[in-house]
C-alpha cells in the first residue's frame, strides 16, 4: 500500500496518462488516497499497460514507475481478501496448474464412476447420468460460489463508497463491459500487453470473445432448462434448436478467445502484472479453453461409445470451473463490474 501511495501521487502530479483509461479520472479527483481509493482504482484497472509504455519514469529512472504491476498485486490481495476462505485462493494462484489438474482428475472420475456402463449405442447423455442427479450436483455449486463472491462484493462496495445504482449507473457502466472500453486505450488503437511498445487491440477481442462465449453458452443452458422444465422439451435437441445454436457458437468464440489470451500471456512481461499469481490464471484460462473444448466435442460423438468418456471429462471440468469461480481470475468480472458501477457514481457526484 505504501508504494501504491508513493507511485500514484507521482502520476497524480504528472498527469501524462489523463486519457488513457478509467483509473486515471478516478485518481485526480483526489490528492490523498485511502484504501478503499486504491482498491477502487486498482479494480478499474484493466492491466492493459500502456500507461507504462508511455511514462518517462519507468526504471532505469529513480521513481521506478511500474503503476500495473502495483495496481495488479492490489487487486490480487482484494480479491484474495474479500472472498474466502483466502487461502484457497493463494493456494490455487501459486499451485493453479496442479490443483485444477488435480480437481479435473477427482470429478471426472467421480462422474465416471456415477454413469451407466450398460447403455447401447447411439444414446444421449441422460442415458448416462440422470437429468436429476445433474440438477443434484451443479445446483448448489454453482449457487454457493456466487454467494460467496456476492459476500465478498458487499464488503468491497462499503470499504469503495458504493451506493445502490441508478439506471445511468448501470447503462454507463455495462456499455463500457460490453465494448471493453478501457483495453481499447485513450487514443482507441488498443494496448500494450504483449512485450512490444506497440499498441493492438488483440487482447480486446480475445476478452470479448470470451465474455460473450461464456454468455451464450450460459444462455445455452438457461434454454435448455426452459424447454425441459416449461415445456415438456427434454434433450437432445436438434441442431438449429436454440441451445445447440447458442452452445456451439459459445463453444467456439471461448475457444478463439482462451487460446489467444494464453499466447498473450507467455509473450508478455509478467513484472508488469501479480508475477505470484502467473500460473494460476494461466491454469484457469486453460481450464476455461478445455471446458469449451470438451464441449463441442461431445457434440460431434452424440451417439457414439465415445459420450461416456467425454461426457464425465466435461462435466468434471465444469464442475471444477464452478467450484473455483470465487478463487481463480473468473471473480476478477464481478469486481470490475463493481468498480465501473462506482466509478459511474462518483462522476456523476462530481458533475462529471
Amino acid at each position: 500500500m505504501a508504494e501504491a501511495h508513493r507511485q500514484l501521487e507521482i502520476c497524480n502530479a504528472c498527469r501524462y496518462c489523463e486519457g488513457f483509461c478509467s483509473v486515471f479520472p478516478a485518481m485526480m479527483r483526489q490528492k490523498v488516497f485511502a484504501a478503499g481509493d486504491l482498491s477502487h482504482m486498482a479494480n478499474l484497472c484493466h492491466n492493459c499497460r500502456g500507461c507504462y509504455y508511455s511514462c518517462q519514469y519507468t526504471p532505469p529512472h529513480e521513481f521506478a514507475l511500474n503503476i500495473p504491476a502495483v495496481l495488479a498485486d492490489i487487486r490480487q490481495e482484494n480479491w484474495e481478501s474479500y472472498v474466502r476462505p483466502r487461502a484457497l485462493a493463494r493456494w490455487f494462484h501459486s499451485h493453479g496448474l496442479a490443483l485444477a489438474l488435480v480437481t479435473v482428475l477427482a470429478t471426472v472420475l467421480l462422474f465416471w464412476m456415477a454413469t451407466r456402463t450398460q447403455v447401447s449405442a447411439p444414446a444421449t447423455f441422460y442415458a448416462y447420468l440422470a437429468h436429476n442427479l445433474l440438477v443434484i450436483i451443479f445446483a448448489p455449486a454453482f449457487v454457493l460460489p456466487l454467494v460467496l463472491i456476492a459476500l465478498g462484493l458487499r464488503n468491497y462496495w462499503r470499504d469503495t463508497g458504493g451506493h445502490w445504482p441508478s439506471m445511468a449507473d448501470l447503462r454507463e457502466a455495462f456499455g463500457s463491459v460490453a465494448k471493453m472500453k478501457n483495453l481499447a486505450g485513450g487514443h482507441g488503437d488498443g494496448c500494450n500487453f504483449e512485450k512490444e511498445d506497440r499498441y493492438t487491440n488483440a487482447r480486446r477481442y480475445a476478452h470479448q470473445a470470451v465474455m460473450y462465449g461464456f454468455g451464450l453458452c450460459f444462455l445455452a443452458t438457461a434454454s435448455a432448462t426452459v424447454m425441459h422444465y416449461l415445456f415438456d422439451w427434454p434433450a437432445p435437441y436438434g441442431l438449429l434448436s436454440p441451445p445447440k445454436i447458442l452452445g456451439l457458437s459459445g463453444g467456439v468464440l471461448l475457444i478463439l478467445g482462451t487460446i489467444e489470451m494464453i499466447r498473450q500471456k507467455l509473450k508478455a512481461d509478467p513484472g508488469l502484472g501479480a508475477s505470484r499469481v502467473w500460473r494460476g490464471e494461466l491454469a484457469f484460462t486453460a481450464l476455461l479453453g478445455l471446458t469449451a473444448t470438451s464441449g463441442l466435442a461431445l457434440y460431434a460423438v452424440s451417439g457414439t461409445h465415445m459420450v461416456k468418456p467425454l461426457l464425465a471429462l466435461h462435466l468434471g471440468c465444469v464442475l471444477t470451473l464452478f467450484l473455483m469461480m470465487p478463487f481463480t481470475k473468473m471473480v476478477h468480472g464481478f469486481f470490475r463490474v463493481s468498480a465501473l458501477i462506482i466509478e459511474a457514481q462518483k462522476r456523476r457526484a462530481n458533475g462529471m
